[in-house]
């Protein structure tokens, strides 16, 4: 009987250990998914880019003689005869290179959006290259390149999101769609003011400048986010059960993969 006990206690305790050493790969593998699938400098480039773009708007508005952040657009910053216009150039330009380095670390995000971004990111440099001119009301490579480059950073959540139980809360069906609705909600916003003349054209600009910056950053953040707690607690106790080895444990992950 006492021989019974003490195997059955050892089986236990070999049951515990493996589930233990289970449970701490499991941890390892969930909190290590961001650095597998989005690398750090995906990270840097996502935060950089609302700073830069919020910081290089605001030191070249502060540049100009005669400067309304809320009528006046940040093309106006960048235009010919601008006062030191390279600041807004600039910025069109490092923001967009952020951009695409975001798109290229987002292993996460389907590959339709990825390409979608880095279209937008390129046409948002154009625009530092097609800057607008004085007396041409309608310019019209400005135009072109600002439109799609609008369209890239406004439409890419669409053709990002994934489907699926470990799919990061940035990239699911519901989410995705509601930040499409949001950014294009603020486009449209723009693109009112720049045909009413209502005076409020620059603050439209920024505020949907702004969200298109942040989405990124949102999203990288969430394929950074752990695996939930309760997914590692229900494997961790498969894992634990006496028979139980750590094989079915990692299916159950790859399964999540």
């Amino acid at each position: 009987m006492s021989v019974r006990s003490a195997t059955s206690r050892q089986v236990g305790l070999t049951a515990s250990r493996r589930g233990d050493l289970g449970a701490v790969r499991l941890e390892r593998l969930a909190y290590g998914d961001c650095m597998r699938n989005v690398p750090w400098w995906g990270v840097v480039s996502s935060a950089a880019a609302p700073v830069l773009m919020a910081g290089g708007w605001t030191v070249a508005a502060g540049l100009q003689p005669r400067f309304d952040p809320v009528a006046d657009t940040v093309s106006a910053l960048a235009a010919q005869g601008a006062a030191d216009r390279w600041v807004m150039t600039l910025t069109f330009v490092v923001v967009g290179a952020c951009y695409v380095v975001t798109a290229l670390a987002l292993r996460p995000a389907g590959t339709a959006g990825r390409l979608i971004l880095i279209t937008g990111a390129v046409a948002g440099m154009l625009v530092a290259a097609n800057p607008e001119r004085p007396g041409d009301i309608y310019p019209l490579g400005h135009i072109i390149w600002a439109s799609i480059g609008l369209a890239g950073v406004t439409a890419w959540p669409a053709g990002a999101w994934r489907r699926g139980t470990a799919v990061p809360w940035g990239l699911r069906p519901v989410v995705a769609a509601a930040a499409v609705a949001v950014l294009l909600a603020l486009v449209i916003w723009f693109g009112a003011e720049l045909i009413t003349g209502a005076g409020q054209a620059g603050l439209a600009e920024r505020a949907a400048g702004a969200a298109q910056a942040l989405w990124p950053l949102a999203v990288v953040l969430s394929c950074c986010r752990p695996v939930r707690a309760s997914a590692i607690r229900s494997r961790n106790l498969w894992a634990g059960r006496p028979g139980r080895e750590r094989g079915p444990a990692r299916s159950h992950l790859a399964g999540d993969g």
